[in-house]
């Protein structure tokens, strides 16, 4: 699936998700579109991913000092993209625990922060990336990857309105998934204005595309892309 045709099934997902009669297919358009933005381990894709094509050839250094035009490094917005999938699909969907705090992952990963590190400066993203281990980041997206599939799996046409009270948008700023900031904090209330269908469509599958893209874009400014 090329990136025209990944658009056009977000498309057509937007229009049938909140109908019952359509819901078997939109399940199938959600993991479908959702499996192109995961390693294709995640959903054991005999094809190439989106993220599949950043991942392939990407050296450690590239991996850590590339800066997209928005001095965003490759570290980062795995990072940032994982966190937020992980955060949105098990604490406010599934009304469960972060993948993130039940594999020790921020030990694993040797991140400095838990959160979606949207308060970071260009100096403290470049920072940051420096020490995240690679390889972890990368199992880390595809243990987040596979929960959330099977949360879609497990999901009725009625969770598809579902609103998410305020105690759990507060248990995410309690756990400093996200941080009480300002830079930050306007995440919890963008997410509580969205019901679940909200949340599949942004940022389950689309938010990915954003950051791989931009991902694309820093290896291609470090003179690096394969592509």
């Amino acid at each position: 699936m090329d990136l025209k045709s990944w658009n056009k099934d977000i498309k057509s997902l937007r229009e049938i998700i909140l109908k019952p009669d359509k819901y078997e297919e939109s399940v199938t358009l959600m993991l479908g579109l959702h499996s192109m933005v995961h390693s294709s381990i995640v959903s054991d894709l005999d094809k190439k991913t989106f993220e599949d094509e950043l991942w392939e050839g990407l050296d450690e250094e590239t991996f850590r000092s590339a800066t997209n035009e928005k001095g965003r490094t490759i570290a980062y917005g795995l990072w940032h993209s994982s966190r937020i999938e992980d955060i949105t699909m098990n604490m406010l969907v599934a009304e469960d625990e972060q993948v993130f705090n039940t594999g020790d992952w921020k030990r694993r990963i040797n991140s400095s922060i838990t959160d979606t590190g949207n308060s970071l400066t260009e100096s403290e993203i470049l920072e940051f990336s420096k020490s995240i281990n690679m390889n972890e980041l990368k199992d880390y997206r595809v243990e987040v990857g596979k929960k959330t599939r099977a949360i879609i799996k497990n999901l009725i046409p009625a969770d598809m309105k579902r609103r998410f009270d305020k105690s759990r948008l507060k248990r995410i700023i309690d756990e400093g998934a996200v941080l009480d900031v300002d830079a930050s904090n306007w995440l919890v209330s963008f997410w509580g204005r969205k019901n679940v269908s909200g949340i599949i469509l942004m940022p389950a599958t689309r938010h990915h595309v954003v950051h791989i893209n931009e991902s694309l874009s820093a290896r291609k400014r470090a003179g690096k892309s394969r592509l």
